[in-house]
Order: C-alpha cells, then structure tokens, then sequence
C-alpha cells in the first residue's frame, strides 16, 4: 500500500459547500489556477513531480487499492468518513429530479447516498447520477457496489472512464449537480477541472 497516499488521505478535511455561479470567487478561483497552468511539475503526496507523470502515478495508487479502498476509509478514519458523506449529501439538499455527475466516482458510496436520499426523502424516483473515474478499477467497483442494490441495471445511473480535465462526452448545460471534492487534488490541471465543471452545469447549479 502506498504510504504516501494514506498521509494525504489522513490529512484530508471536508470541502467547502457553496453555488457553483460565475462569482467574484470563481473568477479568483481560476485566475489562481491559470498563474501556475504553464509550471512543468506538480504535487503527488509530498512530493514534486513533473506533470506529465501525474496521472500515471495518480492511476497506479488508486488500481492498487480499488477493491479495498472503502475498507481503507474506514481504518484510517474509524469510520468518520461515512457521517461527513451523509452531511455532504444533506447539504447538497439535491431537488427532486435533479441530475448529478460524480467525478472521481470511485466506489460509488457519494452515488448511492444521493440516491437513497432523493428516495426517502424527497420520495423521488427520476433523479439521476453519472459516474466518471479516470481509473476504471475504481470504476468497476463502484458497478459492482450497485448491483447488489435495488438500483442494479437502471437506466438513471452511468458509469464512464473519463477525466474531470476533458468531459467531452457530456453537453454544456447538462448536469444540476457536480461533485468531486477530494478527487480534484488528484488532478494534474485543476484549473481545466474547474472550467469543464462551470461548462457541464446548468446555470444555478452547484460544484461541491
């Protein structure tokens, strides 16, 4: 197991959970991000290393711990990890009908909470969640944790090997709700996540 990603797990704190709208702190948001766009290395744990070798590395870690990735969350923070999910999902308060893309999906427990939520308590039947990881182990265990629920084969849920940098497969304006939190610090250009998120949202929708 890699020891550098358990420290940077470890470390982790909840996002902050705001409107995803062209405001004054998207704008720094992006201009922060633009400034270091064209610097040669980036961050990988505590080390620097050069961009190009990012997401390899990033893919490495994450095939090597798929299948115990949920079991590893629950070691490192005894279970934690499972309230802030259930706040997270409370404080996306999503509508009834609402569209959700889960970026950086992983094992899918943000889906399936969204999920459970709009049934018990919105009492809703046609919301929707699209699931996109760049490792399609992680993927692939986020199918198999919805098969065995009654969610198994159901049209309103997708999976797809994608990057957060490049959504092509999805139209502008398409989404309610976007999420990724941790996920966009395993991202070699966290400034192009930003700008597909704003672009893949309707408007008034909200990137957490």
């Amino acid at each position: 197991m890699n020891s550098t990603l358990y420290r940077r797990l470890a470390r982790a704190t909840p996002v902050s959970v705001r409107p995803f709208a062209q405001t004054r702190s998207f704008t720094l948001t992006t201009t922060c991000y633009q400034n270091n766009e064209h610097d040669s290395t980036t961050h990988f744990g505590f080390k620097t290393v050069p961009k190009d070798m990012k997401e390899t590395l990033v893919r490495n870690v994450f095939s090597k711990v798929a299948s115990n990735y949920d079991i590893m969350n629950d070691a490192m923070s005894m279970g934690v990890h499972r309230l802030w999910k259930d706040h997270f999902i409370r404080s996306m308060s999503p509508a009834r009908g609402a569209k959700l893309i889960d970026v950086a999906g992983g094992t899918g427990d943000i889906a399936q909470r969204f999920l459970e939520y709009q049934d018990k308590i919105n009492g809703d039947s046609t919301s929707s969640v699209h699931m996109v990881d760049i490792n399609p182990d992680m993927l692939r265990e986020g199918e198999q944790r919805f098969a065995s629920t009654k969610w198994h084969d159901d049209e309103r849920i997708g999976f797809t090997v994608g990057n957060a940098e490049n959504l092509e497969f999805v139209k502008d304006g398409e989404f309610d709700v976007y999420t990724i939190a941790f996920g966009i610090r395993n991202c070699t250009h966290p400034e192009r996540v930003v700008r597909e998120a704003y672009r893949v949202l309707k408007p008034g929708g909200r990137f957490m």
